[in-house]
């Protein structure tokens, strides 16, 4: 089993920035890779980014490369997520996901484990 708990969601300002944090515990080989997603209201939950952790290799959606960044922390067991540039667009609940394997993805039905989510909101 996996356990992950997000933090550092907020209410911030166009053009700010934000970390998120996704803390996790649990079998190591059952969160080899993790992601972010997010859901605005009334829309459907959307893939943000993805890491493998061993290697770092990473993804993002399309329009959040070059604003978003997803690093790991192996040794505390924490995957974050950097955003900068924020727009309202942006405003969703973010969760995070683990996996076990060495494969990057990008749809939610291929995660196994979710955190609660952290709110993000944006304000023009």
């Amino acid at each position: 089993q996996v356990q992950l708990v997000e933090s550092g969601g907020g209410l911030v300002q166009a053009g700010d920035s934000l970390r998120l944090s996704c803390a996790a515990s649990g079998r190591p080989s059952s969160m080899s890779v993790m992601g972010w997603f997010r859901q605005a209201p009334g829309k459907e939950r959307e893939f943000v980014a993805a890491i493998i952790r061993s290697a770092g290799v990473t993804t993002y959606k399309d329009s959040v490369k070059g604003r978003f960044t997803i690093s790991r922390d192996n040794g505390k067991n924490t995957v974050y997520l950097q955003m900068n540039s924020l727009k309202p667009e942006d405003t969703a609940v973010y969760s995070c996901a683990a996996r076990g394997g060495v494969t990057l993805y990008s749809t939610a039905s291929s995660y196994d484990y979710w955190g609660q989510g952290t709110q993000v909101t944006v304000s023009s």
